[in-house]
């Protein structure tokens, strides 16, 4: 049976809306979450911009790799520039967000942004993810709740595991390019709970001229007893992966014949990541209280080599560089929630909430010049010990049948602490911040809801960068950069079941960043950036047209704009302007099921000057099922249907190949992979 997370505002909406906490179980909670709320969640979220998505619609997806999960929330896109091992690359709401920041990402309660990385800040590896035991996504765009901290101003996706499983499952899948994946996973019961277990195996090898070589073991163990809003939970996680990396190649090499779009210039780029964790959470539901309480250990490691210009600043052993990362982070979240009620009829209902995050990362990571994935020079090396704490409340009242309010604030402190391989960029610093947040729905109509919300959030710089004095390659000298960064956002938004099995919410919104600043781990310094202001328009569409058949449209477009006067130029490279998904999904056809999805990847400036710009991509996937008997099924998954051409990355800088005379600036990009089959067989008992 699959698991009904319960958060502090979820216990708040369930308190409102039925007066009363759900005590059913786990199972019954989840289909009314997957068959009601997915067509109506009306009266259930605090924007048009946040909402859930059930297992049975994440099931139905056809994903490359584990981080375009994320994709089922609208408007996001997940894409790779190099080996299959290596965190995603996201974008939303006119961000590039590199790898992870201002998407705060969080699985089964622990955050999977790495502050202060050695590669880039907010690094979000979700490698680890294994998609058939996931239950629930959770997505909130904006910085619009007190429980939202780090990273989370674009948008925060929360994705739940499991406690049980209604059947145990063992699945095999092969395909082109030496893909092969198994999956076994169940829940037996155990001493008056739930021994969930799940192992996954997996290789690949992809397109690439150089095979990817790609191997990763991934198992997750939990026990569980009681429900998800009454109960406890301990979980252990384990993910090992190694691979070769084929990253972004001059479009100058391949237009003139030099290169093929799959190979790649130095071969021996690539790595090895591994992530342990050790978890537990506990909750507590009563008709007048709810509480939650969940701590974590994780321990990452990365080993990680690329080479991005080639041979431009060392024509003799290449630019390769390494940037290796060890870290143990540990976390204690905590809520408590009182639920009244104000009139004595009982229409007004409110819900007050406390609680608190406490997050310490221990960290040693470095870069280094190498060359074959040998060291040949030290630029940088560090332990960082970066500790923070934050504080919120909430209070969610119900006025009337059709007003509703969340009113927030949340305290967050900062400490960091850098002991370096250079004295001039080590020190201590560190910084606060309150954020204070405004949520307002109002429902005027029995189907139809408007929304308001305003609030501030922030992103945290890399440690480095509040100590720093010296670049560590020129040692000349630069600013330090703030601990954190203040983010304003503003957003009207819509949502509407007017017309019948159809769910539409339309939202506009704008949000202003202080600043862009940012730690550049290639590079080992500080970068600043200007001010920036975003302004945007989200449409999405939901249509269950049938009992076998479901339409969904998704839109989004944002004008991205720097606002500090830069002569350059005021675009914000790699800032995505326009993304569309049109998906159709068949279900409960017979023994058949089957899925069409179509990703628009929109242009975007590559220079402040906005001379210089990607192409669009076009990428169509889908899978069709068949159901052999009861508890067998075989399924065929098929990527890029249309075989396009596209590039799945683009950046423009300059670089230089082994027998150019001069850098040169260019275009590099990293190709979609070409038309591809995968055919799972997949059996529950």
């Amino acid at each position: 049976m699959l698991r009904f997370t319960r958060t502090p505002v979820a216990c708040a909406a369930a308190a409102l809306l039925a007066g009363a906490p759900a005590l059913a179980d786990d199972f019954v909670l989840q289909r009314v979450l997957v068959e009601g709320a997915r067509t109506s969640q009306i009266g259930m979220t605090d924007s048009a911009s946040s909402g859930t998505v059930g297992a049975k619609a994440l099931e139905q997806r056809t994903v490359y790799r584990p981080g375009e999960l994320l994709e089922a929330t609208p408007g996001l896109i997940a894409s790779q520039h190099s080996g299959e091992g290596k965190a995603n690359q996201f974008y939303l709401r006119g961000f590039n967000l590199d790898h992870g920041t201002d998407l705060a990402t969080w699985v089964d309660g622990m955050p999977v942004n790495q502050r202060s990385h050695a590669h880039g800040q907010g690094w979000t590896d979700l490698n680890f993810l294994i998609p058939e035991i996931v239950t629930r996504l959770d997505y909130r765009k904006g910085p619009y709740s007190a429980t939202d901290g780090d990273f989370s101003s674009a948008g925060k996706a929360s994705i739940s595991y499991a406690n049980r499983l209604v059947s145990p499952l063992a699945s095999v899948t092969l395909g082109q390019d030496n893909y092969a994946r198994t999956v076994l996973a169940a829940s037996p019961e155990l001493a008056g709970g739930n021994l969930l277990y799940a192992l996954e195996l997996m290789k690949n090898d992809g397109p690439w001229t150089r095979p990817d070589g790609y191997r990763k073991i991934n198992a997750v163990l939990r026990y569980s007893r009681g429900y998800a809003n009454n109960g406890w939970t301990v979980s252990a996680m384990h993910y090992r992966g190694h691979w070769n990396a084929t990253d972004q190649i001059p479009l100058r090499a391949v237009a003139a014949g030099q290169l093929g779009r799959f190979d790649a210039i130095d071969l021996s780029d690539g790595g090895e990541a591994e992530r342990s964790s050790i978890s537990g959470s506990w909750r507590r539901t009563t008709q007048e209280t709810a509480s939650a309480l969940s701590a974590y250990v994780i321990r990452n490691r990365l080993d990680l080599y690329s080479n991005f210009t080639y041979f431009l600043n060392d024509p003799v052993n290449g630019d390769q560089f390494a940037q290796p990362d060890r870290r143990v982070t540990t976390g204690l979240d905590g809520s408590h929630t009182w639920h009244a009620y104000k009139s004595a009829d009982g229409k007004v209902a409110s819900d007050m909430t406390v609680g608190f995050q406490l997050q310490n990362d221990n960290i040693f990571n470095g870069l280094y010049d190498t060359r074959a994935r040998r060291r040949i020079a030290t630029t940088r090396e560090d332990h960082i010990v970066e500790t923070s704490g934050a504080l919120y409340v909430e209070n969610a009242t119900k006025w009337s049948e059709a007003l509703r309010t969340v009113v927030g604030l949340r305290a967050n402190h900062y400490r960091f602490d850098v002991d370096g391989d250079r004295v001039a960029n080590a020190g201590r610093a560190s910084d606060s911040l309150v954020t204070p947040s405004l949520s307002v729905a109002y429902g005027p109509w029995q189907h139809t809801e408007l929304y308001f919300n305003v609030g501030h959030g922030f992103h945290s710089n890399d440690a480095r960068g509040t100590v720093a004095s010296v670049d560590p390659k020129t040692l000349d000298p630069v600013d330090r950069t703030p601990g954190l960064v203040r983010s304003r956002g503003l957003e009207l938004g819509l949502r509407t079941v007017a017309i019948p099995k159809t769910e539409t919410t339309l939202s506009v919104y704008r949000l202003d960043f202080d600043s862009e600043l940012t730690y550049i781990g290639d590079a080992g310094n500080t970068e600043a950036g200007d001010p920036s202001r975003r302004y945007g328009v989200e449409l999405s569409n939901s249509v269950r047209a049938n009992k076998w058949l479901t339409l969904n449209f998704d839109a989004a477009y944002a004008r991205a704009r720097s606002r500090g006067g830069n002569p350059s130029g005021d675009r914000i490279p790699g800032a995505v302007e326009g993304v569309a998904q049109v998906g159709l999904t068949v279900d409960r056809a017979g023994p058949w099921s089957g899925a069409l999805r179509l990703r628009y990847f929109g242009p975007r400036p590559l220079i402040e000057d906005d001379s210089v710009r990607s192409h669009a991509s076009l990428t169509l996937n889908g899978r069709i099922g068949y159901r052999i008997g009861k508890d067998m099924r075989l399924e065929l998954e098929g990527f890029n249907l249309t075989n396009r051409r596209d590039s799945a990355i683009d950046y423009y800088y300059a670089s230089r190949a082994q027998k150019e005379a001069e850098a040169v600036d260019d275009i590099h990009f990293h190709p979609i992979e070409p038309r591809t089959f995968r055919l799972s067989l997949t059996k529950n008992w």
